[in-house]
């Protein structure tokens, strides 16, 4: 009987336990836990990359998700995540914003909910210069070898837009860099920015490279949020929202972006809602 007794009582507190935890609130999460933890790359200067110095993770997005921290009030945990691995982490809750180069596509958006675009990405490639009179556009590699990141929409628009091409994805930008410099492929899609590093990289070692200057496409690029946390997502974009009509959104952009860096490109684009 006291058998038959405890196993009911454990069953009825796994119940209650998966109802808490069904209709847990992820702002209310945050604001308990006193800590909002966001995902982001590490691997993608100037959006999310370890300073050499320090070691810390710093960037572009990880200034954004300092400023929703802040916003919050509570203090910012940086999560590592592999780009193949950033709706995953999000959607188990192991993570509970993903700013991560996270490009909009129709089907990342019916498994998450997007903030407002944070950054505009063209999506271009990078050739070997030795190979620039024969590869003009991104239709000239037709039947050829691509490198992409895993799970990127780098290697989803190749497949798309590129006809009969054959992706070769890796877990990173810097082994699908390597690809294309062990002549493995013959172009190698990213964001023109991070590409922009690998082409600058290339003048000191290496094979000289350069990017095909028509765009493969154009991606607006948001912030993450499990489906249906309507609270949390409110809270981010009203934390972009003021950022961009105080201009401390410029601001930002212009520390990682302005004149005085390697990376440098004018904004084009404000942080405003995602149209599909």
């Amino acid at each position: 009987m006291k058998f038959k007794i405890a196993l009911k009582a454990t069953a009825i507190a796994l119940a209650l336990g998966a109802s808490c935890a069904a209709s847990a609130n992820a702002l209310d999460d945050v604001k308990s836990r006193g800590t909002l933890v966001c995902g982001t790359l590490g691997t993608s200067e100037p959006f999310s990359f370890q300073d050499p110095k320090t070691r810390q993770v710093v960037g572009y997005e990880v200034d954004l998700c300092q400023e929703i921290a802040d916003h919050l009030g509570v203090k910012l945990e940086i999560k590592m995540i592999a780009v193949a691995a950033r709706i995953p982490e999000l959607v188990a809750g192991r993570v509970d914003v993903v700013a991560a180069n996270l490009g909009w596509s129709p089907d990342r958006a019916q498994q998450i909910d997007y903030s407002y675009a944070d950054y505009v990405s063209p999506q271009k490639i990078l050739i070997r210069s030795s190979d620039a009179d024969t590869l003009k556009t991104p239709a000239d590699l037709s039947g050829k070898r691509v490198s992409a990141v895993s799970g990127s929409s780098s290697e989803a628009g190749a497949k798309r837009l590129i006809p009969n091409v054959t992706t070769v994805t890796f877990k990173d930008p810097p082994t699908s860099y390597l690809a294309l410099q062990q002549n493995k492929v013959s172009g190698f899609v990213g964001s023109e920015l991070m590409l922009l590093k690998f082409e600058q990289e290339s003048r000191k070692t290496g094979s000289k490279t350069q990017m095909i200057d028509k765009p493969l496409f154009t991606e607006p690029w948001g912030i993450g949020v499990r489906k249906g946390e309507k609270e949390l997502l409110a809270e981010v974009n009203d934390t972009l929202a003021q950022l961009e009509a105080s201009q401390k959104a410029q601001a930002i952009f212009d520390k990682w972006f302005g004149k005085d860096t390697k990376f440098y490109t004018k904004r084009t684009f404000k942080f405003e809602e995602i149209k599909g």
